[in-house]
Formats: structure tokens, C-alpha cells, sequence
């Protein structure tokens, strides 16, 4: 099976590897690809491919614990070098996990997530809240949303529209 993703005028092609896993070839924009092999093991390869008519160049070889740690980095989950309203990773077809900053004029700030009503309002799941150094894991209901947190949510599209509509005051529909 092969099938095609879009995420921000990039090509993602996907294939069966057939008793091995699955090969993602990204198109990095200038004619080069980059070819990462996922086997059923965890383990994964990656290869530079510098055009179509080009044999793959093996870039390296990762356990399955180092890609996942490596993955998390490049995602952004350890460092974001350049200051983000809104970072969303897709965690499967039509489920995001997405991290919105709350500025000081939302009108959140001093809501906990049920007075807020943030679930019923927009579907989404207030998974964690990142407060300064600190992680609030699985945060209660009674948890108050401060200036500055940044709030890590999953939901589908619309519902992940929703909530960036309530940060940032705009009216929700009940």
C-alpha cells in the first residue's frame, strides 16, 4: 500500500515494507528526499535520497527508544527556538495534540477548566499545562488557567479551532 499526505506544501509518501514495516520518503523541497525505514521492531533507518534517479545514502540507524527521544526533540517538545503561539502535532488521522500559549489579555486567565467550560464549549481535552518549569500533568477541573501557561490539548480540527477561538476571546457557540 502507498498512500500520500500534505502538511505545509510537503509530499509524505507511505509504503508497506512487507515482513520489514513501513518507508516514509519526505520531500525536503529541493529535488532531495528524506527516506525513513520503520521496522517492526522499533528500529529505524534513515537515508538521504538526493534526487529519484539517486540511491539512498544511509544517515543512520536508531533504536526504537532513541527515535522516539529524538523525534520528541525535533518536534519541539524539549526546545522551541523561536517563540510559538501554537504548536499542533498529529497524532493520528483527524486527532491532534496541540500547545497553545495563553496571552495575558485571554479571556481564560483566572478561569479554572470548569468554570471555562472548555470541554463542553469546544471538544477538545485539557491534557497538561506547562507553568514556568513546571508540567501539570492531567490538570483537575479545578485548575486555574494562568497568563503565560502554555495549555497542551488533543481534539479533532474543529474542535482545536474552537478552543484557539476561546483563547483568544472570540465567542464560542454553546
Amino acid at each position: 500500500m502507498v498512500s500520500e499526505a500534505k502538511a505545509d506544501a510537503m509530499d509524505v509518501i507511505e509504503s508497506d515494507l512487507p515482513g520489514v514495516g513501513k518507508k516514509h520518503e519526505v520531500e525536503l523541497g529541493d529535488g532531495t528526499s528524506l527516506v525513513i525505514v520503520t521496522h517492526n521492531t522499533g528500529q529505524r533507518e534513515l537515508y538521504l535520497k538526493p534526487d529519484d534517479d539517486s540511491d539512498s545514502e544511509k544517515l543512520v540507524e536508531l533504536s526504537d527508544r532513541l527515535a522516539r527521544m529524538v523525534g520528541t526533540i525535533l518536534e519541539g517538545a524539549y526546545f522551541q527556538p523561536v517563540q510559538s503561539e501554537h504548536v499542533e502535532t498529529m497524532l493520528t488521522e483527524g486527532t491532534l495534540l496541540e500547545w497553545y500559549a495563553v496571552e495575558a489579555s485571554s479571556p481564560l486567565v483566572g478561569e479554572t477548566l470548569e468554570s471555562a467550560h472548555v470541554g463542553r464549549k469546544t471538544g477538545v481535552t485539557v491534557v497538561a499545562i506547562q507553568r514556568d518549569e513546571d508540567v501539570i500533568s492531567a490538570p483537575d477541573s479545578q485548575t486555574e488557567i494562568e497568563a503565560e501557561d502554555t495549555l497542551v490539548v488533543i481534539g479533532d480540527r474543529e474542535s482545536c479551532d474552537a478552543f484557539e477561538t476561546m483563547l483568544t476571546g472570540d465567542e464560542v457557540e454553546e
